[in-house]
C-alpha cells in the first residue's frame, strides 16, 4: 500500500475534478502511477530515486504534452564548430566541481505551469545567469515576453518552441524585461509592446559548442550556466524525486532546461547539475542532478549541446533530449546525455 492516498495527494496539491466519472478515472492513473514509483524503488536497481509528486494523476502522454514544450526546428542543421574557434577552447583547467547557486548566479526555481513554455525557461536561466556573472546582479527576466512576443519563426508559446529563436529574438529587440515588470500568467497571450521595451538584460550572439565534445560543455559549464535540451519523456523523468538520473531517454529532444553546475557524488558518480521548471515539488527541489562523462556519444544527457554568451552577458544553452521541450542527448548504457549542439552568448 502506498503511504499516501488519492485524497491525501488531491488535498495537498489542491486537485479537483469535473465529475465522479473524472475522479474514477484519475484514481485508476494514479494507482498505477503508484505501483510504478513503488516497484522501481524497491528493485533499488539504479542510483536514484522516484516520488509521488504533483503529477501523479496523469499519464506519461499526457504529461509529456503538456510539459515539454522543446520544438526542433525543420530547418535546423548541426554546424559542426572548430574546438578552436569554441570561446572556451583554450581552457584546459577547470574546478572539480561548480555550482552557480552558490555563486549568486541562478535565481529561485519556477514553474512553467501546465504551458509547454520550457524553451522559454531555459533560454531565460541561463541569459539570468551570464547578466548576474559579468554585472554582478541576479535579476528574474520575463518567460512570459517570449512566449507573448516571440512567436514570428518556430516559437509559439504554450506551443513550444526552440531556444536558438528565442536567443535570436533577445539580440533583434535589443533585451528582455523582468519578470516583475512582465510576470508569468502561464497562458498564451498578446505581447505587451510597453512592458517588453523595459529593457533589463541583452545579448549580441551565441556560438556553437563543438559537438559530442563533453569536455567542451564541461568548460562552458564551469563558466557560465548552459541552456539545454534533454528527452524527458520517459515515466522514471517525470517521476525522479532524488539521486543521479542515469535513465533511458530516446533521442527525440523534447524538454528545454539549464546546466547550472556539475559534481561528483561521495561514491564517485560525475553528474551534471540542471535546473527544471517543474516547480519544487518535483525531483530535490526543482532541479535533478544527471550522469556525466560518460563514454557514448549518445547517452545521459543528449545530443544537442548548445549554449549562448553576450558581450556584457553572456549565456549558455545546451540541448538534451526531452520530447517537446529539450535538447540535449547522449545515450550510455541506456542513460541520456548528448552532446550534439552548444551555443555560447556574447
Amino acid at each position: 500500500m502506498s503511504s499516501v492516498t488519492h485524497e491525501q495527494w488531491m488535498t495537498r496539491y489542491g486537485r479537483v475534478y469535473t465529475d465522479s466519472a473524472e475522479k474514477e478515472r484519475r484514481f485508476n492513473i494514479f494507482s498505477d502511477n503508484i505501483n510504478f514509483i513503488e516497484s522501481f524503488n524497491r528493485e533499488g536497481k539504479h542510483p536514484y530515486k522516484l516520488g509521488v509528486n504533483e503529477f501523479a494523476d496523469m499519464t506519461n502522454e499526457e504529461f509529456r504534452a503538456a510539459r515539454n514544450g522543446f520544438r526542433r526546428s525543420p530547418k535546423k542543421t548541426v554546424v559542426e564548430v572548430s574546438h578552436d574557434r569554441f570561446k572556451y577552447a583554450n581552457v584546459t583547467a577547470v574546478p572539480p566541481s561548480m555550482d552557480w547557486r552558490k555563486r549568486g548566479a541562478v535565481t529561485p526555481i519556477k514553474d512553467q505551469g501546465q504551458c509547454g513554455c520550457c524553451w522559454a525557461f531555459s533560454a531565460v536561466a541561463a541569459t539570468e545567469g551570464i547578466t548576474q556573472i559579468k554585472t554582478g546582479k541576479l535579476i528574474s527576466l520575463s518567460e512570459q515576453e517570449l512566449v507573448d512576443c516571440d512567436t514570428r519563426g518556430i516559437d509559439q508559446g504554450c506551443s513550444g518552441g526552440l531556444m536558438d529563436n528565442a536567443f535570436e529574438f533577445m539580440i533583434h529587440k535589443g533585451g528582455i524585461t523582468t519578470e516583475s515588470n512582465y510576470p508569468y500568467q502561464e497562458t498564451d497571450g498578446s505581447c505587451n509592446a510597453r512592458k517588453a521595451g523595459a529593457i533589463a538584460a541583452s545579448i549580441k550572439g551565441y556560438e556553437d559548442v563543438p559537438a559530442n565534445n563533453e569536455k567542451a560543455l564541461l568548460a562552458a559549464a564551469a563558466n557560465q550556466p548552459v541552456s539545454v535540451a534533454i528527452d524527458a519523456g520517459e515515466d522514471a523523468f517525470q517521476f525522479y524525486s532524488s539521486g543521479v538520473f542515469t535513465g533511458e531517454c530516446g533521442t527525440d529532444l523534447d524538454h528545454g532546461v539549464t546546466v547550472v553546475g556539475y559534481g561528483t557524488t561521495t561514491d564517485g558518480t560525475k553528474y551534471w547539475l540542471v535546473k527544471n521548471s517543474w516547480g519544487t515539488s518535483w525531483g530535490e527541489e526543482g532541479y535533478i542532478r544527471m550522469k556525466r562523462d560518460v563514454a557514448a556519444k549518445e547517452g545521459t544527457i543528449a545530443k544537442a549541446f548548445e549554449s549562448t554568451l553576450r558581450e556584457k552577458n553572456t549565456a549558455s544553452i545546451v540541448r538534451w533530449l526531452v520530447p517537446p521541450c529539450g535538447w540535449l542527448k547522449l545515450n550510455i548504457d541506456g542513460s541520456c546525455l548528448m552532446i550534439e549542439e552548444v551555443m555560447v552568448l556574447f
